[in-house]
């Protein structure tokens, strides 16, 4: 039974926040829903609201990164990248600030639609020079987050997960490090964030009908390790899979596959997410079977990277676990 752990951030931000002074909490008007409210209930001398104004926050970050103070920023993902972005690159990512960007709701995690889905926000920060990206996966990547961010002598943006989160893994973020989640040798995996968990929900499945996975999960998708994946990639039989949550242009896809290009890798890649197209809104279960994200998509994408057919139905994957849309974990449903 998988542990659920409620609000991880939460608890994380402050314990953090009140070990290293020179930290200070920014909101964007999205305090509760990003889980930052205790917080500025708590340490007023500590929180800054800028507003439902993301271009001066972004600004007013890079003069406190200037200061010698090390801004998070708080709000959905969206909001971090697409309306602010001038002043992103002019006084943040440039002058190289100690500015975190706690992005929340990353990709299909929010039954809020084009507007509060943020499924291009890896091509976009990607294309950034000097900007780091975390992507968390579970309840021990959320809680040690902040430590990972606040390591980067830079800009970092990260896909935080709110509200109630899994714990899968026992050990903290290593920034720059994949994690190994299974060594097989036909098929190497490869998935981010809340992709992940559907891996390990197909792995099973695909295991009874004979198919070697090697599973590699990102919590630092920029910079990235080359060789590492290469050796990877030397080790398995047929190819490659990518699952992520997020568009396939510009995200996980394209980084592989630009790292196999460089290097001449000749094997098969498949790339698993969003095909140039925006989300609708919906639970985040629906959400990733209509636009094939979820573990009955990995397995489809292996029998076309395999040529073979497993004969794997929904009902040989490890159950699939609901989320509340409205619950106590979350202010709102946005």
């Amino acid at each position: 039974m998988v542990e659920m752990v409620t609000r991880p951030y939460a608890r994380a931000f402050e314990a953090y926040a009140l070990a290293n002074p020179e930290v200070l909490c920014l909101s964007a008007d999205l305090t509760s829903s990003c889980e930052v409210d205790g917080f500025r209930d708590r340490h007023p001398d500590r929180f800054l609201s800028l507003g439902m104004a993301e271009q001066n926050m972004m600004s007013f970050a890079g003069g406190l990164g200037l200061a010698g103070f090390r801004p998070f920023l708080h709000t959905f993902g969206v909001f971090l990248y697409r309306r602010p972005y001038d002043q992103l690159v002019a006084s943040v990512a440039y002058p190289r600030r100690k500015v975190r960007l706690m992005g929340f709701l990353p990709g299909v995690t929010t039954p809020g639609g084009m507007t509060h889905q943020a499924i291009e926000d890896i091509s976009v920060m990607r294309s950034i020079p000097n900007m780091t990206i975390l992507e968390t996966g579970d309840a021990t990547e959320v809680e040690s987050i902040c430590a990972a961010a606040d390591s980067i002598d830079g800009p970092v943006y990260c896909r935080v997960l709110r509200g109630s989160v899994p714990r899968l893994f026992d050990t903290p973020i290593e920034v720059g490090k994949m994690r190994e989640l299974a060594l097989g040798s036909d098929v190497l995996v490869i998935t981010a964030g809340i992709t992940t968990e559907e891996a390990l929900r197909a792995r099973g499945a695909l295991a009874k009908a004979g198919v070697s996975i090697r599973h590699l999960h990102l919590n630092t998708i920029k910079p990235f390790n080359d060789q590492a994946l290469l050796d990877h990639l030397a080790a398995v039989r047929y190819g490659v899979v990518t699952l992520e949550n997020h568009v396939t242009e510009g995200g996980i896809g394209s980084l592989v596959a630009e790292i196999m290009a460089d290097h001449g890798v000749g094997k098969k890649l498949i790339r698993l997410g969003l095909k140039d197209t925006y989300a609708h809104g919906g639970s985040r279960p629906y959400l990733m079977h209509y636009y094939g994200l979820d573990a009955f998509a990995l397995v489809a994408g292996i029998e076309r990277l395999t040529g073979a057919r497993f004969g794997i139905t929904e009902a040989d994957l490890d159950a699939v676990r609901i989320d509340a849309v409205h619950s106590a974990a979350k202010a709102e449903a946005l």
